[in-house]
């Protein structure tokens, strides 16, 4: 393996992807040394020489060959075979540290790589990535999930700390909730503001993005502060004041718009479910009464049934 300079270690990089490329280059700027990375499409290769300059690309073997910090970069359903097919290879060393960034594994998939004794972490950084230095300014106080053997977790904390995020550890078993929790809001954030966005073009809305910038930063704002309680501190709308006639006519007008347009066709019913579990929260955190709620999801059910 290459040797780092005193106190630095050699990182190799595996995947050099939008999150392979920028985690590499961050640890390359808090003074490690970047010792190799591989890519397999052109677009990866290209990113190695934009974001690591002069690191060499390899092949995945050369790369953890040279390595004491292996980070795994890859898309999450490669994560389980790739690990092994190194096994199989006598690709690990005793004593490297191999981090993967994938948000819905544990170390349990590092398995292979742990039994001959390598060190196993998996880290994973709750932001989006545009594969560019833009994300190294991001870096900086974003969550990092950081999983491992209580005895190394401090390890992955000091990694974390290093690029100037924030570490949080998260419990083995509790990986897949954590994940489908950024998945739910992020992911699903996206499709919501995009439906929001159609239904306002629809309605003559020349710039629907103008429209619900301050509107959804006032939202997600209030949302963030009110969490993790029932989060209807910030609610405002028809469903908080009890307004069933209101929620109607919007399934109306909603179910219009899907007619006259199929792409709007999962309008209604991602209102219609979003709507419940609005009604449900309202409830629950004593918004509304009971009577209110009856007669909001009677109006939500009468329009699905229609």
């Amino acid at each position: 393996m290459t040797t780092p300079p005193p106190g630095r270690l050699g990182v190799g990089v595996v995947g050099a992807g939008r999150v392979g490329a920028v985690l590499g280059s961050a640890l390359r700027a808090a003074g490690h040394a970047v010792v190799g990375a591989s890519g397999i499409s052109a677009a990866s290769r290209e990113r190695i020489g934009a974001m690591l300059p002069g690191v060499p690309a390899l092949e995945v073997p050369q790369v953890v060959e040279r390595a004491e910090l292996v980070l795994l970069t890859v898309p999450d359903d490669a994560l389980a075979d790739l690990v092994a097919g190194l096994a199989r290879l006598g690709a690990w060393h005793p004593g490297q540290i191999v981090v993967h960034t994938a948000g819905a594994h544990g170390v349990g998939v590092l398995a292979p790589a742990a039994a001959v004794g390598v060190i196993p972490l998996a880290i994973h950084p709750a932001m989006t990535f545009t594969g560019t230095s833009l994300d190294l300014v991001r870096l900086v106080g974003a969550t990092f999930a950081v999983t491992g053997p209580s005895p190394v977790l401090p390890i992955g904390q000091a990694l974390v700390v290093e690029i100037g995020g924030d570490p949080v550890v998260v419990a083995e078993q509790a990986r897949p909730l954590y994940h489908a929790a950024l998945a739910h809001g992020a992911n699903h954030l996206v499709v919501l503001v995009a439906q929001a966005a159609q239904a306002l073009a629809a309605a003559g809305v020349a710039d629907p993005g103008a429209a619900l910038a301050p509107l959804l930063g006032a939202a997600l704002d209030g949302a963030l502060r009110a969490a993790p309680d029932a989060g209807v501190a910030s609610l405002t709308g028809p469903v908080v004041r009890g307004d069933a006639g209101t929620v109607a006519a919007h399934l109306d007008e909603l179910a219009a718009l899907a007619a006259r347009d199929p792409a709007a066709a999962d309008l209604p019913p991602t209102y219609r479910a979003l709507a419940r579990a609005t009604t449900a929260r309202a409830l629950l955190g004593g918004r509304i009464t009971p009577e209110q709620a009856e007669r909001l999801l009677d109006t939500i059910a009468g329009e699905a049934t229609r």
